[in-house]
């Protein structure tokens, strides 16, 4: 295993990524960079990057920014972090042929980690809400259902009914660690890139099957309910891998 230091005086590596850039304005900015860096200085998994202060430096920004990127790679499986060990990479940085930009596609690799391990909360949330709502619960969730396809048949962003609609059931489960997980793991991505591939409706077409998951939420028909769950987290799925394989770039 090498690091980005030793890399670098190697006299075929190429030059530090980072020091063509006079000002890095926010996280996404320094991630960008450092994956440039990464792939140009040859690095695999395990190899470790600079501590926070040099890449803060080489950036010309402040130290908290290159944290708050840390964390969020970090979150979303791309480093891990150790106070001894330093952080290391988890997972490839690299363009590889595919026919994407590199930063693109390390950002869908990243989306479908957390999909991955959101997938199973989201299903059986559904299917334990079926089972623990409260009739009251089960009137919130009709209309914040209703409130997502009203924001959807207008044209308008639809997202915050969404993440709202999903809370409902979430909370209605009455286990408040789906919320809380969900939340964490979505958290990490969305500190980053809050539209991914820059296109805020990913997912847009798994609207409408979004009062058929209330609805059976509400009749306590566990079974369709999860099975309506799965359908809408495997289109999203799709999505994302064909937007990989440069089908909607």
């Amino acid at each position: 295993m090498t690091d980005i230091a030793t890399a670098m005086k190697k006299p075929s590596a190429a030059p530090d990524a980072l020091t063509h850039l006079e000002q890095a304005g926010d996280s996404r900015d320094v991630l960008e960079a450092l994956s440039l860096m990464i792939e140009r200085a040859g690095l695999g998994i395990g190899d470790r990057l600079p501590p926070e202060v040099e890449i803060a430096k080489k950036l010309n920004v402040g130290r908290s920014k290159v944290r708050e990127a840390m964390i969020a790679w970090q979150n979303m499986g791309i480093v891990t972090r150790n106070k001894k060990a330093g952080t290391r990479l988890a997972a490839e940085v690299s363009s590889n042929a595919i026919h994407l930009p590199m930063t693109l596609k390390l950002e869908a690799e990243s989306l479908l980690r957390t999909h991955a391990v959101r997938r199973p909360l989201e299903i059986e949330s559904v299917r334990v809400a079926a089972k623990n709502m409260s009739e009251q619960q089960g009137l919130v969730i009709l209309a914040r259902s209703a409130e997502l396809m009203a924001a959807y048949e207008a044209g308008e962003d639809w997202r915050a009914a969404d993440h709202r609609f999903h809370a409902s059931i979430h909370q209605a489960s009455g286990n408040p660690l789906f919320e809380q997980l969900i939340r964490q793991i979505q958290g990490g991505f969305n500190a980053i890139y809050e539209a991914p591939f820059g296109q805020p409706h990913l997912g847009q077409a798994t609207i409408p099957l979004h009062p058929d998951l209330a609805r059976a939420v509400v009749d306590r028909d566990g079974d369709t309910a999860a099975n309506v769950m799965e359908t809408i987290m495997d289109m999203v799925e799709a999505e994302v891998v064909a937007i990989m394989e440069g089908q909607n770039v």
